[in-house]
């Protein structure tokens, strides 16, 4: 079972509900440490005080603010667990908004939140269930690790999940990002919906969704414990440079439906070349053109 990361309570109104944070996630990732070459000897980091030349313990550490270079305010664990702020206790909800309405880049680490006992067992239902049933997301303020922090509060498998989420001034303004002005044609759009048609699914299981690199990795290392060679890496295909955005998508549909076992043959891409179609059909059949030229000519006259 995961540990409890923080303690304290969910305020909704006047409902109080005592809850646990535990994380929601795992990190299932190959860790490395730093050797010596030459002896295979662990690297560590050592905390030496500057002034007195040492190494000192965790005990002897704690926390400071630099005023000036010579001038440190220290600040105690203590002092921060009882700073005068109401979400220093608890994670205060502000208000209720609809998920879409949330920017995701907004959206940070996630962690599940458990009710604290019996007592805790009703408040937290009913605010489970308030949720569900509103469609909507909980906006809340709380004091972690020295900072306070925004956060976003939704319902998953029946349980409470609290998002980190960062402040409006703390994302950046991408606008200096943006490509130059260009144009881009109905039909190259309509090839995009296509292409995305056979690359969409229901779910985000399967192998498609694998972590390859940590099986990679760990292949490498089970190769190196029993003095064989390496695996062999793939050569990547090099990305050739796009000249014809509508040839490209019409080659991105055909194979991305070739390796879903379908028909390769593109039926529902745009025709971008409608009007060398149209030349051809005309050329074979001037006897059609003429006439279409004699009647528009009676038009007016008709008129």
């Amino acid at each position: 079972m995961p540990r409890t990361i923080w303690s304290g309570a969910i305020s909704f109104g006047l409902v109080t509900v005592p809850i646990h944070v535990q994380s929601a996630t795992e990190n299932h990732s190959i860790q490395f440490h730093q050797y010596h070459l030459e002896d295979m000897g662990r690297i560590r980091t050592r905390k030496v005080c500057e002034v007195e030349d040492r190494e000192v313990s965790n005990a002897e550490i704690g926390k400071g603010y630099e005023l000036t270079k010579t001038q440190v305010i220290p600040i105690s664990d203590q002092e921060l667990r009882d700073l005068p702020l109401p979400t220093a206790k608890a994670i205060e909800i502000e208000a209720f908004v609809p998920l879409d309405s949330v920017d995701p880049i907004r959206i940070a680490e996630g962690y599940y939140l458990a009710p604290d006992g019996q007592v805790a067992a009703k408040p937290y239902k009913l605010l489970r269930q308030a949720l569900e049933r509103s469609s909507k997301v909980a906006v809340a303020k709380y004091a972690w690790s020295g900072r306070e922090r925004l956060g976003l509060l939704r319902v998953r498998d029946d349980v409470i999940v609290l998002h980190a989420m960062r402040w409006p001034d703390e994302i950046r303004d991408p606008a200096e990002l943006l490509p130059p002005p260009v144009e881009v044609s109905n039909d190259e759009i309509e090839g995009a919906l296509a292409l995305m048609e056979t690359m969409a699914r229901d779910d985000l299981e399967g192998e498609d969704f694998k972590d390859t690199y940590t099986e990679a990795m760990a292949k490498i290392i089970e190769s190196k414990r029993q003095d064989k060679p390496l695996p062999q890496a793939p050569e990547p295909e090099q990305p050739g440079q796009v000249l014809d955005l509508m040839a490209a998508l019409t080659e991105s549909v055909a194979k991305a439906k070739a390796s879903r076992g379908e028909d390769a043959d593109v039926h529902e891409m745009p025709k971008p070349k409608k009007k060398t179609a149209a030349k051809k059909t005309a050329a074979k059949q001037p006897t059609k053109k003429t006439a279409a030229k004699k009647t528009s000519a009676r038009r007016p006259r008709s008129a």
